[in-house]
């Protein structure tokens, strides 16, 4: 684990919130095969993607989703293998400052998604999305939680004691 056996009560507020670290190890390895299987097959030309996941993709064709796409290939997706690796080693501190960085995006993009997928006239696209409030709510709950564990991650990073403190080096 993350926390020494010493210490006294000092020890165990600055240790890192191990059942969170699980969670977050458990959402970044998730993360690489969704991403890599279904987040970027808009991305394909046309016709590569299979069927059943280009229809999926293709009701968010907007440019701005596009590019939060991108954002997702060349920024997340190779964040996700070290974030993994820093969450299931435990304690690691370094993993603050890119943890912040991506949550924060993260929960800037979902935003705008989740208020894309509640306020957004689908009747007039191409490509068939949520027409009905159930409908509108359904895929609101599978993207919330990709907006609730980034949220959890920024809470962690910026309050928890554990990651919050610097270690001094001793000189020798």
């Amino acid at each position: 684990g993350g926390a020494s056996a010493g210490g006294g009560a000092s020890a165990a507020m600055a240790a890192a919130p191990r059942w969170r670290e699980r969670l977050f190890a458990l959402y970044f390895i998730s993360h690489i095969p969704i991403t890599a299987l279904i987040d970027l097959q808009p991305l394909l030309p046309a016709g590569i993607a299979p069927r059943a996941v280009s229809g999926a993709g293709g009701r968010a064709g907007a440019q701005w989703f596009k590019a939060f796409i991108y954002c997702e290939a060349f920024l997340q997706l190779p964040f996700f293998p070290i974030a993994a690796y820093a969450f299931l080693k435990g304690g690691c501190r370094w993993i603050r400052t890119p943890a912040i960085i991506y949550s924060t995006h993260v929960a800037t993009t979902l935003f705008a998604i989740l208020a894309h997928i509640l306020f957004h006239d689908f009747s007039k696209v191409e490509h068939a999305g949520p027409q009905t409030l159930r409908e509108r709510l359904a895929l609101l709950s599978i993207y919330l939680p990709y907006l609730l564990i980034p949220l959890l991650l920024l809470f962690t990073m910026l309050c928890n004691p554990h990651y919050k403190h610097v270690e001094k080096r001793k000189r020798k």
